[in-house]
């Protein structure tokens, strides 16, 4: 090869690689979370009654079982098909943003909120009162902070990696933002000094 031939990529399947590792670990996060989600809480309808309080490091956290109607801090109960909605969406985009990601730490952010979503998403379409207004399962109770559950959690800490990701530039595929920016122009004199 001589210094004027452009690199080229062996194959299609060297560039295609980085990208599955990527969608695998975004699947792994995903699918560890969505079954931890919904394995506390099986465990929690099974073992506790609604309301009850178990102290489990006084005071600072308490398994507390609720169903939640509603959003974080049972915001809108009313309107829980609304939520369920939203969840669908978000869910359909998140998913759809996985095959273009080939940073490791998007893949994790994406995975963790998109088994989040879905872990809270089947309770809505799944549990009681019914198909598309099911109540969410929350147990863990912080001193003077609402109740949540593991896909709570999950969507949090993602939300807060997406910010952090989207802060320092980093995009989808790895690359900065501040690397391909143009390199800033000297300011010209004025005329006639």
């Amino acid at each position: 090869m001589t210094d004027t031939e452009p690199d080229v990529p062996a194959s299609r399947d060297a560039v295609a690689a980085p990208r599955r590792h990527r969608g695998w670990i975004a699947v792994l996060v995903l699918a560890v979370g969505y079954v931890l989600d919904q394995l506390t809480k099986r465990w929690v309808e099974t073992t506790m009654v609604e309301g009850q309080v178990i102290d489990v490091l006084a005071p600072l956290l308490r398994w507390h079982f609720i169903r939640n109607p509603g959003a974080a801090f049972s915001i809108g109960e009313e309107h829980t098909w609304v939520f369920t909605l939203i969840q669908a969406g978000v869910a359909v985009f998140v998913a759809v943003l996985l095959f273009r990601v080939r940073s490791t730490a998007w893949a994790l952010a994406l995975g963790g909120l998109l088994g989040g979503v879905l872990g809270n998403l089947t309770d809505r379409l799944l549990r009681p009162p019914g198909f598309g207004v099911g109540h969410v399962v929350d147990f863990v109770a912080l001193p003077n902070f609402a109740i949540f559950n593991v896909a709570d959690s999950l969507i949090v800490c993602s939300m807060a990696g997406i910010v952090l990701l989207m802060f320092t530039g980093r995009r989808l595929d790895g690359t900065r933002e501040s690397a391909d920016a143009p390199a800033p122009r000297p300011a010209e004199p004025p005329a006639g000094a």
